[in-house]
């Protein structure tokens, strides 16, 4: 079949598009975007076995190009190279680290093996859904056996970073957001009975920073902003309780034995917390460790301090009164601790402190709670249900 020509004498008006026959057999098109960088008219080239084909794909380079929705030209990157370049390049600088934990982990475990081989520009909702799916299934099934929270972490981190790539123009439209992520089942919150919380409360003034938890009861911190407090962010004042012509007014209040608390508070600034190792050394893992913990150029893991999460998280709250006494009691234990220790005391000004001194292990925080619900007989729960617990202390 012989290539279609124009007339004789006639052209095509310059940037228009063009249909022909090309001589391998294939209907070919031709379409202006736009200017490239260097100032060249961006040319796209399709081909198709047939001219209607051809013709569809000729016209929806149009209407992306009149709609503003054009490619970067060049060639498509890969679903891994984007993924790969936007998690280390483009979020790693910007967000905060525990969410990169998140990132990195739906990213090298779940995104680039399961999508990473499509061209960025092919990639399509039905291709993220089989994911989802597969990701759910049993280990036994071909699966991963994850939660569906797991799951949608990953379908987040995947409408994120196309995201980013349709502001860059690396791809016109984000799938992610037309694909559908499992549905997530929410945790029921059951908050303590007054009963139960003084239960708990009765118990933790007998065990080892058992303040630590009539914080959680009676502010409802977090806790990574419990064990994150400092005594510098503790601003209690005390006034006298004697007769104004007592000896004890020659000192101050906080040492008069009828002192009464004037105002208590305490500012939330920070967080300590634990992330999970991340092995340093390739993806590949030629150490041999399975575990990122274990591997000798491991990295971005053990206990940090971090700011707390935003501006709001930034707070300062009132202490109630049965609060700071227990805070005093324990500021004394303390006493004693660092005493007994002695040179093997690190002195860092933390309020809850492992036994030399340091910051408390969110593990050991978590173990130290289960053991106060059974020393206590209260039904197993959640530390952050305590948020929701009415105020026990007031």
């Amino acid at each position: 079949m012989a290539r279609r020509k124009r007339a004789e004498g006639t052209r095509n008006p310059n940037g228009a598009s063009s249909i022909y026959l090309g001589s391998d057999g294939k209907w070919h098109g031709r379409v202006t975007m736009g200017v490239r960088d260097d100032g060249r008219p961006d040319r796209r080239h399709v081909k198709r076995n047939t001219e209607a084909d051809a013709i569809r794909a000729v016209r929806e380079l149009e209407k992306q190009r009149d709609a503003g929705k054009v490619r970067k030209p060049g060639r498509a990157w890969t679903v891994e190279k984007w993924l790969r370049h936007w998690v280390e390049n483009i979020a790693a600088p910007t967000v905060r680290r525990t969410t990169m934990v998140g990132y990195r982990s739906s990213v090298y475990n779940h995104l680039i093996p399961g999508v990473g081989a499509h061209r960025l520009d092919k990639l399509e909702p039905e291709h993220l859904e089989r994911l989802y799916a597969k990701l759910q299934l049993p280990k036994d099934k071909g699966g991963k056996g994850l939660a569906a929270g797991t799951v949608h972490l990953a379908h987040r981190t995947v409408r994120v970073a196309l995201g980013e790539a349709v502001k860059r123009r690396h791809v016109v439209e984000n799938v992610a957001k037309v694909a559908k992520p499992p549905k997530v089942e929410e945790d029921e919150i059951v908050p303590f009975t007054v009963e139960e919380a003084r239960r708990i409360l009765a118990t933790a003034a007998d065990v080892r920073n058992g303040a630590r938890f009539v914080v959680a009861l009676t502010l409802g911190l977090r806790r990574g902003e419990a064990l994150g407090l400092k005594w510098s962010d503790l601003d209690i004042k005390w006034q006298h309780g004697c007769e104004k012509d007592s000896e004890c007014r020659g000192t101050a209040a906080q040492l008069c034995p009828d002192r009464q608390l004037k105002t208590a508070t305490m500012t939330i600034r920070r967080a300590v917390q634990q992330f999970v190792w991340q092995h340093g050394c390739a993806d590949a893992k030629p150490c041999g460790r399975k575990y990122g913990a274990h591997c000798p150029q491991r990295h971005s893991g053990g206990v940090v301090t971090t700011d707390v999460k935003s501006r709001a998280g930034r707070r300062t709250v009132g202490m109630p009164a049965p609060l700071v006494h227990e805070i005093e009691r324990h500021r004394e234990r303390q006493a004693v601790e660092r005493a007994h220790a002695a040179n093997l005391w690190r002195e860092e000004g933390w309020v809850f402190t492992s036994r030399l001194g340091g910051p408390v292990h969110p593990t050991v925080d978590h173990e130290a709670w289960k053991a106060l619900l059974g020393a206590a007989q209260v039904r197993d729960a959640r530390l952050h249900d305590a948020r929701h617990t009415p105020q026990p202390c007031s």
